[in-house]
């Protein structure tokens, strides 16, 4: 057996912790939006590695700077500053709410910064009682212990020990819920724009603007995870440019490198500072490999052209979807903004979601789930219209076999 074929499903679970149950199919390599695995099948991806892959696969840009920096400067400590982590940060201010910009590897781990500055800061300004933080049920912040617990899936945080206290939950899209909750000791108010992992729920402006103005009216701060919907994905640069209201708190990671390991906290200049030299830190975060393929990323995404065809493409891809249900009849809703799109299965085939990926995947596509009952899809963002239309002719045929059984 070569060695490329003994890296195979069945060695998966002979040397990986089983906390994942992946495909029997092992990608090799990707072009745009088209993947292809050992045995050179060929499939559409409709993932994008839940949101990341936002310039699809190998795109010249990112390879480019990867190519290039590599050459350079691989990694430095914190102990010194470096030119691609500069660069960013400054177009990350430049084109945003926010002053001051801390980087980290991961979603979860710009959520952890998040929350350890909202708890720094209210006790800096208002003193040892404002500990109290505010989130969501259904909501997704990350698998880190303190963002998990904040949360709101007890699925992802039973089970490992007493959880971190003075975390609640609301019920988003339900302000009442809110009112119920915030005080003056509450300290922060973490949310998504639009829920991802809950099921691809938009907030109304009613709702959002409510929060925002609770957060104001108890000093609290704001912290919006646009983890899953920053850097183009719902066809602003950030979600909460089409939302009229401004986080405190902003985190950003996923699209922000592109498919190489990045993520980053914005702030403004008056809550920064209370992130004090040795209150946190990252061995890697800032790295210049990491920060010069993020630059490539995000100065191709952050364009009016693209960002105006996230919006063409996601028409083209809800009707698709709405044609294929025309004939089948088997989701109740497409919801979603932008290229986070989410198919829910009508209640005759509730819980089914994880069928439709496995059929989708036999078909040549990739796609995703959020939830038992909802088919979701985060594509590139610049997915050729013709790789959309092909991918739904496979979705659709993914869709027959189900109904057909």
């Amino acid at each position: 057996m070569t060695e490329q074929n003994s890296a195979n499903r069945d060695l998966f679970d002979q040397v990986m912790v089983p906390n994942y149950s992946p495909s029997a199919v092992i990608p090799v390599r990707g072009k745009g939006s088209r993947v292809w695995d050992q045995d050179n099948n060929e499939y559409i991806d409709f993932a994008g590695g839940i949101a990341v892959n936002c310039l699809g696969h190998c795109h010249p840009a990112l390879v480019e700077a990867l190519k290039t920096q590599g050459e350079k400067l691989w990694h430095l400590s914190n102990v010194m500053t470096n030119e691609p982590a500069l660069r960013l940060a400054k177009k990350l201010v430049d084109s945003t709410f926010a002053e001051k910009v801390y980087f980290a590897n991961s979603g979860a781990e710009s959520n952890e910064a998040a929350l350890k500055l909202a708890r720094r800061w209210a006790l800096d300004v208002h003193g040892a009682d404002k500990t109290e933080i505010i989130a969501f049920k259904q909501g997704f912040h990350g698998r880190t212990f303190f963002t998990v617990t904040v949360g709101g899936q007890a699925a992802y945080s039973d089970g490992f020990g007493p959880k971190p206290g003075d975390v609640f939950h609301a019920e988003y899209n339900n302000l009442d819920s809110v009112k119920e909750l915030i005080s003056d000791k509450t300290c922060a108010v973490v949310m998504e724009p639009l829920q991802g992992e809950g099921g691809i729920i938009s907030p109304t402006n009613e709702f959002i603007q409510g929060v925002r103005d609770l957060c104001d009216q108890h000093n609290a701060l704001l912290v919006f995870d646009e983890v899953q919907t920053g850097v183009g994905r719902t066809g602003d640069l950030y979600a909460y440019m089409g939302l009229n209201v401004t986080p405190d708190i902003l985190t950003t990671a996923k699209a922000l490198g592109g498919g190489f390991p990045i993520g980053a906290m914005l702030t403004t200049t008056e809550i920064a500072k209370h992130l004090k030299i040795g209150t946190h830190g990252s061995t890697y975060g800032g790295n210049p490999l990491a920060c010069a393929v993020a630059e490539a990323a995000f100065d191709t995404v952050n364009d009016p052209a693209v960002l105006a065809g996230v919006l063409t493409k996601a028409t083209i891809f809800k009707d698709g979807l709405n044609n294929i249900n025309e004939k089948y009849n088997v989701f109740k809703e497409i919801r979603g903004k932008g290229l986070l799109i989410g198919a829910v299965l009508t209640d005759d085939y509730q819980g089914r979601a994880k069928e439709f990926l496995n059929a989708a995947m036999s078909e040549g596509l990739m796609s995703l789930v959020a939830g038992a009952s909802i088919v979701r899809f985060a594509p590139s963002l610049v997915i050729p219209d013709a790789d959309i239309a092909e991918g739904l002719l496979r979705f659709e045929k993914a869709v027959a076999s189900i109904v057909k059984g």
